[in-house]
This record gives C-alpha cells, structure tokens and sequence, in this order.
C-alpha cells in the first residue's frame, strides 16, 4: 500500500501560521480603524453642528450597545458558516455606515443624526462581529496553550494600533478635505479587512442546524468553569473602564492639563500594547491562572494607590504598571475560554464575553457617573478595587493543556 503524504514541515507550516497572524491583525486593523475614525469624526460633527456632550455620549453609546444585541448571533453564524461569510458580512456592514455616514453631511436638521446613529449602529456591530470571527479563528488554529496565547497577543496588539491609525487618519482627512472626505476613506478601510480574509484558509466546521437551533446561553454557562472566567473577564473590563471614565476626573480635581490627562492615559495605552508585544516572547513560561491572580491583584493594588499619587508623574507610572496587569489578561482569558468551550460552540462563548464586555462599556459609565458624583472620585477607585480584589481566587484552578 502507497504511504500516505507526509503533512507540512515545520518550516512550512511556521510560515503558513505567520501568514495567517499577519491576515488576522491586518484584517482586524482594517474594521476597529474603520470603527475608531468613524466614531471620533461623528462626535466632531455633531459637536461643530451645535450638539451638546449628551447628544455625543448617546451616540458614543450606540457603537457600544448595537454589538450587545447582535454578538450572539454573529457568534453562532461563526460557529455554523465559518470565517469568510461573517467577516465578509461585517465588511459589508461597516461599508454601508461609512456610507451613512457620508450621507449625513448632506443632511440638515435631524437627518444628519438619524444617519450618524444608523452608521454608529452598523459601523460597531461590524467590527464586533469580525472580531468575533477573527478571534474563533486564532483559537481553532493554534496547536496547543502556549502557541493559541502567542496568537491572541498579536491579535490584542491590533485595536491598540487601529485606534491610532483610524482617528489619525480621518483627522487629517477632515481638516484638509472635509467630513464627507473622512467618511469615504473610514468607508473604504474594510477593504483591507476583504483583502487579508484572502490569507485566510476556509476550514468552516458547520453545526447540525437541529443541535444548534436548540443551543441556549444558559447551557453554555453551564460549562465547568465559564462562569468564573466570564466573572474575571467582567470585573477586569469593568476596571479598564473606571480608569478610562476617573483619570479624567481625577486630573480635572489636581488642576491638570489637557495634555497632562492625554499623556497619563497615552502611556496606560502603550503599556497595554508593550506588555502584548512581550507576552508571544514569554509565552512558554507563562501560566493562565497565574498571570490572571496577579493582575486582579495588582490591579487593586494600584487602585487603591492612584487617588494618593501626588502629581502627574506618579499617577503616569501608575497608569504603566496598571496598562501592564490589565494588558496582560486578554490573551489569558481568550486561552482559557478556548479550553473550557466545547468545540462546536466557540463562535457563541467569544459572543457572550463580546456581550458582557460591550454592555459594561455601555452602562458602567453612567454608573460610575451617579458614584463619582456621590462619594467621589478616590471612593470610585477604592470601590472597583476592592471588587477586583474580592474575585482574585477565581482563577485558581484555570488552566489549559500545554499541548
């Protein structure tokens, strides 16, 4: 009998794989810029227009809340269909806000912000559900632990370099051209998505549509493990967002700048991106649980520091080690969510960790407002801190097989 072909090599396949990191983050890139340009532009348009700060936050919050009802079915069409038709789908979403978009600086009274809603609305549920999409695809391609936790700190490294590149772009465009010029290049971007999604190999692992028209969240809850790794996820999202929401807050009560204020939460952003860049390096050393107990850990640590930094350099190398502890979850969660998933239903888990994430982002803000406004700003840290700590066992016992 002939011998069966032999499989890649490993230099082969090494390459394969790094094409693939490459179609991943660059596809990424394409719709969170995409997303991140258009979201900084209509706030621009709405404010030079005559709006107020609550018409911008409502619209803010659309590109936030359209994600929350749409994330598990994005998830479940991932799971059933695959990569390439929601990805595809996403790129056509995110084409049609732009265009939205664009429609609404030729539009007076309401229109404009009826169209500017409708392109936030489809404009975030595009680039949530290619994330969903992109991020099941790195975990189904990865070997084992080590290399699936290498992978989602590339894919973390992306949103981080979007949301330069989109609100830098556009900036640029609308101050030499226009907003209607703005808009078409925000449109355009997901075209790089399309393009990368060519890099993408279809390996669609289609569900039996009986099974999963009967699959519920709640069964998926139910799997050893996820609520507690949703938990974490939740109380680690929820701080992100207190240090985002109060460091502003905190800056305004010191007499700091403007600048002062961008620079301390600059840094936070570049060490979330640094401690991404590092983790692929260390990957092999690192354990899940481990990285996990100790930024829940550090993270109140440094919480509970920040209302008592004296200036605005202590409160920098603050937002550093707090970019560093935070920064370092992502690819450890999205690894252990892998491992405690059953495998037909990854699309629907990275769906309800989209869901939890978005809906923090859309109501703790105006939780922490009504907070901050009653006990003040350092009661708000000390509060989420004290949270954080509380949950730092959870993840005692996550861990996923090294191979």
């Amino acid at each position: 009998m002939p011998e069966p072909a032999p499989g890649p090599g490993p230099a082969a396949r090494a390459a394969g794989f790094g094409r693939l990191v490459v179609a991943l983050v660059v596809g990424q890139i394409g719709l969170h810029a995409a997303m991140a340009g258009t979201r900084l532009a209509a706030s621009l348009q709405v404010l030079r227009e005559g709006g107020g700060a609550g018409t911008v936050g409502l619209l803010l919050a659309l590109f936030a809340a359209a994600p929350v009802l749409t994330a598990w079915q994005a998830g479940r069409l991932a799971d059933r269909h695959g990569y390439h038709p929601l990805v595809h789908g996403a790129v056509g979403l995110a084409i049609a806000g732009g265009i939205a978009a664009l429609a609404s600086t030729f539009v007076g009274g309401h229109g404009h912000l009826l169209l500017l809603s409708l392109a936030a609305a489809l404009v975030g549920t595009a680039a949530n559900a290619g994330i969903l999409a992109m991020q099941r695809t790195a975990g189904l391609a990865a070997r084992d632990a080590t290399e699936r936790m290498r992978l989602f700190s590339w894919l973390g490294v992306a949103p981080s370099f979007a949301n330069v590149v989109g609100p830098v772009a556009v900036g640029l465009v609308i101050d030499g051209f226009g907003f209607a010029a703005g808009y078409a290049l925000m449109a355009s971007l997901p075209l790089v998505t399309a393009l990368a999604a060519r890099h993408v190999p279809r390996a669609p692992p289609p569900a039996a549509e009986g099974e999963a028209a009967s699959r519920t969240a709640w069964s998926l809850l139910s799997a050893p493990g996820m609520r507690r790794l949703l938990t974490v996820n939740w109380l680690l999202s929820m701080s992100w967002d207190v240090h985002t929401f109060a460091v502003p807050l905190l800056g305004h009560e010191r007499g700091f700048s403007a600048s002062t204020v961008g620079f301390i939460l600059g840094v936070f952003t570049l060490a979330v991106t640094g401690i991404r860049l590092v983790i692929p390096l260390l990957a092999h050393r690192l354990r899940e649980a481990t990285v996990m107990r100790g930024a829940m850990i550090g993270t109140a640590l440094v919480f509970a520091a920040y209302p008592f930094a004296p200036n605005a350099w202590v409160m920098g190398a603050l937002a550093v080690l707090l970019g560093m502890t935070l920064g370092s979850v992502q690819p450890m969660i999205m690894t252990v969510l892998h491992h405690v998933t059953p495998h037909e239903r990854h699309g629907e888990a990275l769906a309800l960790r989209s869901m939890a994430i978005n809906a923090t982002s859309t109501v703790m803000p105006l939780v922490f407002g009504a907070s901050g406004a009653l006990v003040g700003t350092a009661a708000l840290f000390w509060a989420v801190g004290a949270a954080v700590l509380a949950g730092a066992h959870l993840p005692r016992r996550f861990a996923a097989p090294r191979s």
